[in-house]
């Protein structure tokens, strides 16, 4: 299995870049209460009880159990709103984040200048699918941060903690007045290696079984094929990312003192703490909202995204 044949480089990043925000953004607003939703999940548990790090007199956090108990508790307990809390940074992400598809589209034609004709091999769009997703998220991750800040708020208030932050100009604000400019990438290795996995998953993935079907079988490149090699990059994607997503959420949502956080001292920390205390399965908290999310958000993204190149004469992914 393999990517696209290779065609000349005839349009530019930028318009890519347009194209690829346009879609990220559509996706992303459809599906962002499963995000919020698989975030509450993966905290669950954290560092044992979290009602021992609840303040005297307060309540204890309300023990979520599953995807749709977590949603439905959200909704009612915090209002339906609250289930789009911290769309705004997701959105300002995903303008950075969408940079990932030219840079793929770059690093694949770099690679394959020796498969002129051909169908690229599948570990040269893996390695290119894990550089765009590691570049895009580095350059994306203080959105990420401040994204998980506001999505936990409501659970915070819950707890009877103060509000860590009044909206998301506030949040970058007091990352920065408090741990400095540094600050706003804390979290960043865990962020990029999910991203590396997701970006594998999901790049190399589509790419490769879309010109598959189109080599292999009759189909035609339009939303039917599309629809096939989404479906198959979302669950590839969803697997491989979960681990990655979960340490990446717990190292960006502890307290941090004196620019040091409380509960792991490095992604490797966090990774072996989690499985210790509530086994290797806590790694895929929140799996199957990221998946049924990563379901439709990879639909939803693969056939605006199609549509939008070849309505504006960019040729088919």
């Amino acid at each position: 299995m393999g990517g696209g044949p290779r065609v000349a480089e005839s349009v530019g990043i930028a318009p890519k870049m347009t194209l690829s925000v346009t879609a990220s953004i559509v996706a992303e607003t459809v599906t962002f209460p499963l995000d919020l939703t698989k975030t509450r999940l993966m905290i669950q548990g954290e560092r044992g009880k979290l009602a021992k790090s609840t303040s005297a007199g307060a309540q204890p956090p309300t023990a979520y159990r599953g995807m749709m108990k977590t949603a439905i508790g959200i909704a009612s307990e915090e209002g339906v709103l609250k289930l789009w809390q911290g769309v705004t940074p997701a959105l300002l992400r995903h303008c950075v984040y969408a940079s990932r598809l030219p840079f793929y589209e770059v690093f694949r034609e770099k690679m394959s200048k020796r498969d002129a004709g051909t169908v690229t091999p599948v570990w040269k769009c893996a390695i290119a699918g894990m550089a765009a997703g590691c570049l895009a998220q580095f350059l994306a991750s203080p959105n990420d941060l401040v994204k998980v800040r506001m999505q936990m708020e409501g659970r915070r208030l819950l707890e009877g903690k103060e509000p860590r932050v009044r909206g998301v100009w506030h949040a970058y604000s007091t990352i920065v007045k408090l741990d400095g400019v540094r600050g706003l990438w804390k979290g960043w290795v865990p962020n990029v290696q999910r991203a590396a996995l997701v970006n594998m998953g999901d790049l190399t993935t589509y790419d490769s079984v879309k010109h598959r079907l189109l080599e292999s079988t009759s189909l035609q490149d339009n939303a039917v094929t599309h629809a096939i090699a989404s479906g198959c990059s979302g669950l590839v994607a969803a697997v491989v990312s979960t681990p990655a997503d979960v340490v990446k959420t717990r190292m960006m949502n502890q307290p941090v003192v004196d620019g040091r956080g409380t509960l792991y001292s490095s992604s490797a920390d966090c990774l072996l703490q989690t499985v210790r205390q509530e086994g290797f399965f806590a790694l895929y908290k929140g799996f199957l909202p990221i998946w049924y999310r990563m379901a439709p958000w990879s639909l939803t993204f693969w056939l605006s995204y199609e549509q939008v190149r070849k309505m504006s004469g960019v040729p088919s992914f």
